[in-house]
């Protein structure tokens, strides 16, 4: 096959969500249709004790939710899909932000009874951003929700996206049928004790009298249903959704395996294959010869037994091949790579190469870090990989003076890993970790705690932003530094970061400040 050829075959696609809509099951099913696993995992149910393929750290099996992005790959109809199953939770929402710079479309998944909530529509801000093509999956058919035209319109309005319905649903809750798969022309059928589509029915013309037969007194409602659909929404059109303007619609319910084979189907035809990235130098070409690639996270202890630190590749372009020498861009050296690994959450194989679109993940020492990349040789930076202001902020300090030096090492790596942000105040040197929720340092104690043996104690601190600041005017710089010496800290790349207490302090600094420049992301 040719490199061409191989690139074509790839999809590469998050799934992102509020949390419980339902992200982490309809994975699972997923992969059950591409032979991935065997058996899916409750992640809800504590009398199996089985927990989510994708969610492997104890802290997750425990709270059942996910809190770090898993990869995971597998084949489907002659197509290699690669899906990245996100964290919903909004304290770890840098994490999957980081993810959708990887990925080349993103399934959304909204619960019928929530309808679209906070933590989506940041979500899609990002893919907006990125022209990133969305499809919706409307989930948990199998409870009452909402009307499904008024769910589209709550769509349309909150993520400002136009939609157009692949399939619609009959009935819901008790009373669910199934629903018309308009994309395909089929009526798939569902009963509730066999839990996935009990039959599948060629059915192009819905105002054959041959449709009561099969649904009896809905046939009448599902006709007027797709003359509103047809009246109402344009047709479909592929160049459409490649261009992020608008989101194809299905409906399912994902625990009971209803509808995911349908939303799979459709989505290897139409979702796009890896796409061209865009470098600080220029725009990178998936069908390039040379490799290139960026990390866009890391995990330490993926097998907590070895310490083992992975940094996750997105491929770029070209092919990636095993113990070839490639150049650490930031650094400049040339390293090798004995044990690249594919995925299937916490489970590794290793992998003699990959192309453009696979995530390959790198056993590394320490010298990665997040945004780093590697190339056959040229000098490239790609973009989109900031760090955001966080909102909560509180010093650590060590609760076990014999563990110091683990304490250190478990906070460089989770720090690496880009779990939350340490910044070393200039005033009085003590470190301050920096996250977005709270729920971050829950799971940065317990990690350092089961992890790396090193106990941490938390002290609040009451701070309104971090912002990065620069200026070409330096004696503005040094009074600013005198004035606020207190309030001065660097990250860890050495940057200069105020830290404000107050909305208003930050909005006064700014005006008597005109010639320095406040950040909110560290990418500027």
């Amino acid at each position: 096959m040719t490199h061409s050829e191989e690139i074509q075959k790839r999809r590469t696609f998050a799934i992102v969500s509020h949390p419980d809509a339902g992200k982490t099951t309809l994975t699972e099913k997923l992969l059950l249709f591409g032979g991935a696993i065997h058996v899916a995992g409750a992640v809800k149910s504590n009398k199996i004790r089985k927990t989510a393929t994708s969610d492997w750290m104890d802290i997750e099996k425990q709270r059942g939710i996910s809190v770090a992005t898993s990869v995971m790959a597998f084949d489907y109809a002659d197509h290699k899909i690669n899906i990245l199953d996100t964290p919903g939770h909004q304290d770890f929402a840098e994490d999957t932000f980081r993810t959708l710079t990887a990925v080349d479309s993103v399934i959304i998944v909204v619960d019928i009874a929530k309808g679209v909530e906070a933590q989506t529509r940041k979500l899609m801000e990002v893919c907006r951003m990125r022209k990133t093509p969305v499809i919706v999956f409307v989930n948990k058919l199998d409870r009452d929700g909402k009307d499904p035209f008024d769910l589209l319109d709550e769509i349309e309005e909150e993520l400002h996206i136009r939609v157009r319905p692949l399939s619609w649903p009959m009935e819901m809750g008790q009373r669910f049928r199934g629903v018309y798969n308009i994309y395909e022309g089929k009526l798939d059928l569902y009963t509730p004790s066999k839990q996935y589509v009990t039959q599948s029915i060629a059915f192009t013309d819905i105002h054959s009298p041959e449709l009561e037969t099969h649904i009896g007194d809905l046939a009448t409602q599902l006709r007027a249903d797709m003359e509103l659909i047809e009246g109402v929404y344009p047709p479909f059109d592929t160049a459409t959704y490649l261009a992020g303007d608008v989101a194809p619609v299905f409906f399912g319910s994902a625990l009971n395996n209803f509808g995911v084979k349908e939303l799979l189907d459709c989505f290897i035809r139409i979702a796009p294959a890896p796409r061209p990235v865009e470098a600080l130098e220029r725009v990178v070409e998936p069908q390039e010869d040379n490799f290139s690639g960026f990390v866009f996270k890391i995990h330490a202890n993926m097998d907590p037994n070895h310490r083992s630190r992975i940094a996750f590749v997105k491929v770029c372009s070209g092919r990636f091949e095993r113990n070839a020498p490639y150049k650490h861009v930031r650094s400049g050296k040339l390293m090798r790579f004995s044990s690249p690994t594919a995925f299937m959450a916490q489970k590794k194989e290793t992998v003699d190469e990959a192309f453009a679109g696979d995530i390959v993940g790198l056993p590394d020492t320490g010298n990665f870090k997040i945004g780093d990349t590697l190339t056959s040789g040229e000098d490239l930076h790609f973009k989109g990989l900031p760090s955001f202001s966080p909102e909560i902020f509180k010093y650590i300090d060590n609760a076990d003076p014999m563990k110091a030096k683990q304490l250190h090492k478990g906070i460089e790596q989770l720090m690496d890993e880009g779990v939350a942000q340490l910044f070393t105040n200039t005033f009085n040197g003590r470190k301050i970790i920096g996250a977005v929720g709270q729920l971050q340092f829950e799971v940065i104690q317990y990690r350092l705690l089961h992890e790396y043996g090193a106990q941490c104690r938390w002290e609040p601190l009451s701070l309104y932003k971090a912002c990065w600041i620069e200026s070409a005017d330096d004696d503005a710089l040094d009074n600013f530094r005198k004035r606020k010496a207190q309030y001065l800290a660097l990250d860890r790349a050495g940057r200069a970061v105020y830290l404000a207490d107050s909305s208003y302090v930050l909005t006064m600094a700014q005006q008597d400040y005109p010639s320095i420049r406040f950040h909110f992301f560290s990418e500027f």
